[in-house]
This record gives C-alpha cells, sequence and structure tokens, in this order.
C-alpha cells in the first residue's frame, strides 16, 4: 500500500471516530447515511474503475440486501446481524451471479442497457409482489443486535458502520493489490490482449461482479437497518444513477476517490436541500446538484481526487508521478 493512502486512511480514521464527540446526534446520523454511501460507491468503483464495467444496475443489489434482513427479521423474536448479515450479502451475491453470468456475455452500451433491465426486473418483482410490501414498502420492526450488543443507539450503529466501511476498503485494497486486481486492470486496459496471453477474461469479470453485488448488499443491509424502513426505490435506476455519480465526481480508479464522492454527492445533497440557505429554491435541489456536477465534471475530469495534482501541475509546472504512471499504463 502506498504512503499516500496510509495517511488517507489513518487521517479518515481520525476523524471519524473523533466525529461523535464533536457533533450533534443529527450529523452523527447524517455521517452514517454517507459512511454507507461511500461502501455503495466502493462496490461499483470495483466494477467501472478497475474493470472498466459500467454497470447501471447497481441497485439491485442494494435493495436486495436492505429487502432481506426485513423480510427475515419479520420472522425472528432475536433477529442477529451475525447470521442475517451474511445472509444478506449472499442473496445479493446469488443475484449478482444469476445477472453477471448473462449480462458479461454482452459489451459497451449493450451491456449497460443489460443490467438496468435486470435491475429493473428486481425493481417490479418488489413493487408489484408481496414480497416488497409494494410501494408501500416495509419497516422494520425487529431491529437486528450484535452479539447480544443493541445496534438502536445512533452512536453503536454509527461505529459498527464506520468498521464495516474500512472492512470494505481493506478488503478491496487487497484486491485491487492483488495478481486477481492486476488482472482485472490488464482486463480495462486492454481485454484482447490478456485474452491473448492466457487470462479466462469472462470468469475475472463475473468474480468481480460477484463481489461488487455483494458488497452492494452490505450496503443495502446497513441502510435498512438505519432507516428501519425500505420501499422498492431503493432497487430504482435513479440510485443506479446516483451511486454512478457519485464515483464519477470523486474520480475514477481510485478506492479513496470513491469515498470522496461519496462523501461530497451527500455534501451536495445536504447543501442545496437547506431553506435556512436557499429559502423556497431549496424545493428545486435537483437543479443546484446538476449543475454542481456538470461543472465539476466539466473543470475536473479526474474528478475531486485529481485536484492535488492540477494543483501540483499548473503551479510548479510538473507532472505528477500519478499522471507518468497512467500514461506508462496506457501505453
Amino acid at each position: 500500500m502506498k504512503k499516500s493512502q496510509i495517511i488517507f486512511i489513518v487521517v479518515l480514521l481520525i476523524a471519524l471516530i473523533g466525529l461523535p464527540f464533536l457533533g450533534s446526534e443529527y450529523a452523527i446520523d447524517w455521517m452514517t447515511k454517507t459512511l454507507i454511501y461511500g461502501i455503495f460507491a466502493l462496490s461499483l468503483e470495483l466494477l467501472v474503475g478497475t474493470t472498466g464495467l459500467v454497470c447501471f444496475g447497481q441497485a439491485a443489489f442494494f435493495g436486495i440486501g436492505a429487502y432481506a434482513v426485513v423480510n427475515i427479521s419479520a420472522d425472528l423474536d432475536v433477529p442477529d446481524t451475525v447470521y442475517l448479515l451474511p445472509i444478506s450479502i449472499l442473496l445479493a451475491g446469488l443475484y449478482a451471479l444469476f445477472v453477471g453470468a448473462l449480462s458479461l456475455r454482452t459489451k459497451g452500451v449493450y451491456f449497460i442497457m443489460v443490467t438496468l433491465a435486470f435491475a429493473q426486473m428486481a425493481y417490479y418483482v418488489i413493487h408489484d409482489t408481496p414480497i416488497g410490501g409494494g410501494t408501500d414498502g416495509i419497516y422494520l420492526y425487529n431491529k437486528p443486535s450484535l452479539l447480544g450488543f443493541s445496534l438502536n443507539s445512533s452512536l453503536a450503529f454509527y461505529l459498527f458502520t464506520l468498521v464495516c466501511l474500512f472492512f470494505v476498503f481493506a478488503l478491496l485494497g487487497l484486491i485491487t493489490q492483488s495478481r486477481f486486481g492486476r488482472a482485472l486492470s490488464g482486463i480495462r486496459i486492454n481485454e484482447l490482449r490478456m485474452r491473448a496471453v492466457g487470462y479466462e477474461t469472462y470468469n475475472y469479470k463475473l468474480m468481480a461482479f460477484v463481489i461488487s453485488g455483494m458488497i452492494a448488499g452490505l450496503a443495502g443491509y446497513l441502510f435498512a437497518v438505519k432507516d428501519g424502513f425500505v420501499n422498492p426505490e431503493l432497487l430504482s435506476w435513479h440510485l443506479s444513477g446516483a451511486v454512478l455519480i457519485m464515483i464519477i465526481l470523486g474520480g475514477l480508479g481510485h478506492l479513496r476517490g470513491a469515498f470522496i464522492g461519496a462523501f461530497a454527492f451527500a455534501l451536495l445533497e445536504e447543501f442545496f436541500r437547506s431553506e435556512v440557505i436557499f429559502g423556497s429554491f431549496a424545493k428545486y435541489w435537483h437543479l443546484g446538484l446538476g449543475l454542481s456536477i456538470i461543472l465539476c465534471v466539466a473543470f475536473l475530469p479526474r474528478g475531486l481526487f485529481g485536484i492535488p495534482f492540477i494543483l501540483q501541475s499548473t503551479l510548479l509546472g510538473t507532472k505528477s508521478a500519478d499522471n507518468e504512471s497512467q500514461i506508462e499504463e496506457i501505453k
């Protein structure tokens, strides 16, 4: 792991651990939601940033993880995260295996449309059948504990979510630095060349797709437990588009960029929704959010993560090591 990555993780860990002691109850709740978005964004980063697969159906796995905990815990007197969480992740992974096995036989825009179609299929199954409670959704009446310890307090659940985030960070860090991760990067750069040297690229992409779906299922589980309520919108294409915007906003190809993008997206959403700042115009918050994202994409092609490199090249007139490594990678 690079020195810059270690510094980022240490600083982030200190800041997030210290937040509950400095912030209000509302700040803790908002940051918990942001951490969940960060896990969700990291799941898609593995596909888009590392493997080069633009999936527009990531919300399906997120929603399956959320609905799994609500439906299963309804039949249990004392639901526990120890077995509910693996079940939610497994169900999301199984659907990812089904979707990936079929959709990965296509490429480009066809892959995007097929993943969207499977996500919409899951959406309408939840929307139109008793499984998902229809448009009204389902409440989580029995909130899961953790080995007998209650997660009802906002602080306890925040810390649990924080542990999950850093576990995902560590897992994806190990994956990207492994031979498997190097193979995924090679597939993103030139899949034909990877096939020529003997790699079964379909199997590698399918494994990445399943891992991504399972991580999204983890984020869905956390979201359902946090809000205590799920509805079909958790599987909608709007959410798939939002998480794709998060990783583009942060900067593709970097795990840190995925979290930065999720944080920036949540912060912009909160900012433009503020009636204190915008008054009656706050009801048009989508407009302000959209314009901000357009400006970021136009002036920051490498996302927010690339700002230090842009400043370095502009102020010092030199190319960063990151730029040079990317040029060599393309060659």
